[in-house]
Formats: C-alpha cells, sequence, structure tokens
C-alpha cells in the first residue's frame, strides 16, 4: 500500500503543477488578447492552439460575451482554480489514508 501511496502523491503533486500552469497560460491568453497580437508570432499560435480546444468547447455551452467581453478565460480558471483546490487535497487524502 505504501508504493500506491507515492504514486497518488505523485500523480496529486504533477496535477497541481499542471493545472496552475494551465491556469498561467489562459491567463497570459487573456492579456495578450487585449493587444492586438500578430497572429503568425509563434508564441500567439502556441497559446491559441493550446486554449483554443477548451474555450470553444465552453463558449458552445455558455455564451459568455457580454458586450464586446469575453469572459470565458476567467470562467475557465475559476474551474481550474476549483480542481486545484478540490481535486488535489482529496488525492493527497486518499494517499494518507493508505499508509
Amino acid at each position: 500500500m505504501f508504493i500506491l501511496s507515492n504514486f497518488i502523491k505523485s500523480i496529486a503533486t504533477i496535477l497541481h503543477i499542471l493545472l496552475n500552469l494551465y491556469m498561467w497560460v489562459f491567463i497570459i491568453r487573456a492579456l495578450i488578447s487585449w493587444v492586438s497580437p500578430d497572429p503568425y508570432n509563434p508564441i500567439v499560435r502556441f497559446l491559441y492552439n493550446i486554449t483554443d480546444p477548451v474555450m470553444d468547447r465552453v463558449r458552445r455551452y455558455l455564451p459568455l460575451n457580454f458586450g464586446g467581453i469575453d469572459l470565458t478565460p476567467m470562467v475557465i480558471i475559476l474551474v481550474l482554480i476549483f480542481l486545484d483546490s478540490f481535486l488535489i487535497p482529496s488525492l493527497y487524502e486518499l494517499a494518507a489514508r493508505l499508509t
């Protein structure tokens, strides 16, 4: 059981890092959208390619465009914060119970 506990802790740590990294990618994407970025810039294309699939899916179910302001990144960031604050401690608690 000790090995499974360490495995779950490792998964929780990696998931925590990935959720935080993805949250910062959305923050950077939202900040870049306030200026008119060059769509051929490789960094801008990377940010759009990594965030557009999630944003398109959220936009399909929740039209969050009010007065020309797209609130989709804010909703996604809130969901990522919720997952980070709920899922990660739950995984750590599960790992603690297995020891």
